[in-house]
């Protein structure tokens, strides 16, 4: 179990954070040092004019992604403002890093204005190969991630949807083989009705699940047709007719439960009312 003192000590010693900046090219010499700077540089730079493609030849654009948040959805932690979420930031960059040699600038906005939201991040491509945005509340997210990926020449991905809904779909299939069931014959119901909960569900329907079949909770309980007029235009898409207004209402007969809120909301009472072999 990591501990308080445990994780800020990481995070400040012996160099606060978890990323830095360091050359790919060597610098140790005035000729190298007026290669990397002026007067060299300006030979890749007319190359680019002329061809703008080649700024992937000659910069490390297509190895460099943007993490973008505004803080308004962070983990586990909610509403916790740009600066507050720099450290989770920093931390995705370290897995690009890590896993994947991928390198990043994370870049904390303190804004809660989806078109300047918008406005900003566009600004930005001429500097990167792709855009991970983060921790960004719904339903701004949606609009956020579909008026760039629309807009925009490079890779926009959401982690919070697409990560989220692309590694659960591989363990729900796995889990259905396991399972002896079939996923278009599954009752699933989602705990949670933001980013990822959404994201999900629309993927599981790609996977071959039944869209009468997804369940969808939040706070309130099941989205039904009778809350219709509070629902944004995300979570309508799962508004459901029937008798069912609780999560315990929902899962009573369900083969597979997906927690996509906070914890502790499901009883075993409520897990032995779920079908035969039940997948959590």
């Amino acid at each position: 179990m990591i501990t308080k003192e445990q994780a800020l000590r990481y995070h400040a010693q012996p160099t606060p954070g978890k990323l830095t900046v360091r050359s790919t090219k060597p610098c140790e010499t005035q000729e190298e040092l007026s290669m990397a700077y002026t007067p060299g540089v300006a030979e890749p730079c007319l190359e680019i004019e002329k061809t703008p493609d080649d700024v992937y030849k000659y910069t490390n654009k297509g190895n460099l992604v943007a993490v973008i948040s505004n803080g308004t959805a962070v983990l586990g932690l909610g509403d916790i403002g740009a600066a507050a979420g720099k450290p989770v930031m920093e931390g995705k960059g370290v897995l690009f890093k890590r896993f994947a040699d991928v390198d990043v600038y994370d870049i904390e906005l303190d804004s809660r204005d989806p078109d300047e939201l918008v406005r900003i991040i566009k600004a930005m491509e001429p500097t990167f190969g792709g855009i991970n945005l983060e921790d960004i509340k719904a339903p701004e997210c949606f609009y956020i991630e579909e008026t760039l990926k629309r807009e925009m020449n490079i890779p926009v991905f959401h982690d919070d949807q697409h990560g989220t809904a692309i590694i659960s779909g591989a363990a729900l299939l796995n889990a259905c083989e396991v399972q002896g069931k079939k996923l278009s014959e599954c009752r699933i119901v989602i705990s949670g009705a933001g980013a990822a909960a959404i994201s999900c569900a629309l993927h599981y329907e790609r996977l071959g699940a039944k869209h009468e079949n997804i369940f969808m909770c939040d706070r309130k309980g099941v989205l039904h047709q009778e809350r219709a007029q509070d629902l944004d235009k995300y979570k309508s898409l799962f508004i459901k007719n029937g008798s069912e207004r609780s999560l315990s209402d929902a899962l009573y007969g369900a083969d597979i439960f997906v927690g996509l809120s906070v914890g502790g909301l499901v009883t075993g009472d409520m897990i032995k009312d779920m079908a035969s072999r039940p997948i959590l």
